[in-house]
């Protein structure tokens, strides 16, 4: 393989690490950002009822899902 051919390909992984971890640094703040979310919709008033709605909603759409047999 030529010389130059290794070294651009150096660049290239050398590049795509960098990129990697930008998002892992991204992916960070994301989850701390929904953490942090989570623990203020938790603490508003109306968060249980909510929550029990959202579950009797989601058994009933699962309740009138079609069902498929092999």
């Amino acid at each position: 393989m030529k010389e130059s051919k290794l070294i651009e390909m150096k660049n290239k992984i050398e590049t795509l690490g960098s990129v990697v971890q930008t998002l892992m640094v991204e992916l960070d703040r994301v989850k701390t950002l929904s953490f942090g979310n989570s623990k203020v919709i938790k603490s508003m008033p109306d968060y249980e009822e909510a929550i029990e709605k959202l579950k009797k909603e989601a058994a009933e759409e699962t309740s009138s899902a079609p069902t498929f047999e092999s």
